[in-house]
């Protein structure tokens, strides 16, 4: 793996809304010590809006839990804590931080993530999503929800395209937020806050492009895509490969040819709602370390 020249520090950073987050960020973090390699011991942000969560248990060296207290106006967006956390995530990085990797508790890391160290070349690391979903194939007009998006951050119209990586359909620039990677000095990270909550207590966007379930659970992400179309050159933004973020959740609905066959292989790799038990996946081969790594964790 390439890594990137940079006399910056690169920071990691998670958020806890439940006491189930909890224990997924305990793997998460403890994932990063056992297989990042060279950043294994870079320092790791876990914001905590759960008073409930208790994540003084995770107390570690390298970890600072920072409590968070998620603004009325937009806790009825969802996912407004990692927007929040990662706002204040930025807020707190000095000059000398040079990436701050936003990774979700229900994420692994198990080969050292060194392309999220965005280095001088790159302000930005992302990857497509997953699937279409709320996206827009590239030869749509644009809709209600695209639009008012667009509006919100000062845009008309994009050319930018992904192809999303398991449904294959060639995209409006449309990324995956499950781990990304942004130079903090852009302040693209409180941009997002501040036209989230623009969105989020906008009566008429929210009852005419909002309504369903599928918008208003990715508004968030949709809302970032826009920002990091709009703010990051498309020289400076780094398309990361398919080992990181691998959709694990959605392997049994890849295609062959982009299915890891070794979970070992992958970087990154979010699981969502699938056991990582060893002894019940059995859709794809787990070797060592990793296999005893997940029975000793996952397993219970």
């Amino acid at each position: 793996e390439m890594t990137r020249v940079s006399n910056k520090q690169t920071v990691f950073i998670t958020a806890i809304c439940s006491p189930d987050d909890r224990q997924r960020a305990g793997w998460l973090i403890d994932s990063l010590r056992a297989f990042g390699g060279t950043l294994s011991q870079n320092p790791v942000w876990l914001f905590e809006s759960d008073r409930r969560a208790e994540c003084h248990r995770l107390a570690q060296d390298g970890l600072t839990v920072i409590p968070i207290q998620v603004p009325e106006a937009i806790k009825p967006g969802l996912f407004s804590e990692k927007v929040f956390a990662c706002a204040q995530a930025e807020a707190m990085a000095g000059p000398d931080i040079g990436s701050l990797v936003w990774i979700d508790p229900g994420c692994l890391m198990v080969n050292p993530p060194v392309l999220y160290q965005l280095g001088n070349d790159f302000n930005a690391a992302f990857r497509p999503v997953h699937i279409q979903n709320v996206g827009l194939r590239a030869d749509q007009p644009l809709d209600a929800f695209w639009k008012g998006i667009y509006a919100e951050v000062g845009m008309a119209e994009v050319s930018a395209t992904v192809q999303s990586f398991v449904d294959q359909r060639v995209l409006r620039a449309y990324y995956n937020s499950h781990a990304f990677s942004v130079n903090p000095a852009l302040g693209i990270l409180s941009r997002w806050l501040e036209h989230f909550q623009a969105l989020v207590c906008d009566a008429i966007f929210q009852q005419a492009a909002c309504q369903d379930a599928p918008h208003q659970i990715f508004l968030f992400q949709a809302l970032l895509s826009a920002l990091i179309t709009k703010e990051v050159d498309h020289r400076r933004l780094y398309i990361l490969p398919p080992q990181y973020n691998y959709p694990f959740n959605l392997h049994d609905r890849m295609p062959a040819e982009h299915r890891a066959g070794v979970l070992n292989d992958v970087v990154t790799f979010a699981y969502e709602d699938r056991s990582l038990n060893p002894a019940e996946i059995t859709d794809i081969v787990v070797e060592e370390p990793l296999r005893s790594w997940l029975a000793a964790h996952c397993a219970a």
